[in-house]
């Protein structure tokens, strides 16, 4: 796993079985799956229609094995619970037809996904979920004077859950950096010195 990403999980990267609720960024959520779909596995996004497979592909998900389920309506719970038993990486809206409406029906796809080995990532709070990770704070830069372009965002990333992530835990990251990946944040005042040529 990418060492920005790594930082944010106790176990170094995405842990089969595990539930990561991700709230505040999609970028965030992209970046997980770019990490995971860039190694061979396979993921599905249900019940999100406004996630946009241009910007994933931009942020380095391979959207060839990325599997989208966009309206399940009152199925999504069905759906998700199908997708779990075969696919690596199953995504869900916590503001769905689960997660925050129906806590004991989150727990069941939690115990699903830990039974089967399979990854849940969710869209925002979750019940019971081991790791959860919040964008506290965004800051783009590139624009100045009203001329440029967008550069690049820094944002905190709380990150808190239970067992071993039990103490909340802040790390900036770039997302995206220059470069359209996500980087770890040098913190203020650690950036590299550059030549300057009097004349």
């Amino acid at each position: 796993m990418a060492s920005a990403l790594a930082e944010l999980v106790p176990w170094g990267g995405l842990r089969r079985g595990s539930t990561v609720s991700v709230s505040g960024s999609t970028s965030l959520l992209l970046a997980f799956l770019a990490e995971a779909t860039t190694r061979g596995s396979w993921a599905a996004v249900v019940g999100m229609p406004e996630l946009g497979v241009l910007a994933a592909r931009e942020l380095g998900v391979e959207v060839h094995r990325l599997a989208l389920i966009p309206r399940p309506g009152a199925d999504l719970p069905q759906v998700t619970a199908a997708l779990l038993d075969g696919i690596d990486l199953v995504v869900v809206p916590a503001d769905g037809a689960v997660g925050t409406r129906d806590p004991n029906l989150a727990r069941r796809l939690s115990a699903r996904a830990r039974n089967r080995g399979a990854v849940l990532l969710t869209a925002g709070s979750w019940p019971g979920t081991e790791v959860e990770l919040r964008c506290a704070a965004a800051n783009w830069s590139g624009v100045d004077d009203g001329y440029g372009y967008l550069a690049q965002r820094e944002v905190l990333v709380e990150a808190a859950g239970r067992r071993g992530a039990a103490r909340t835990k802040r790390v900036p990251l770039l997302l995206p950096g220059p470069d359209g990946t996500i980087a770890r944040a040098e913190p203020a005042g650690t950036q590299p010195l550059r030549e300057v040529r009097a004349g």
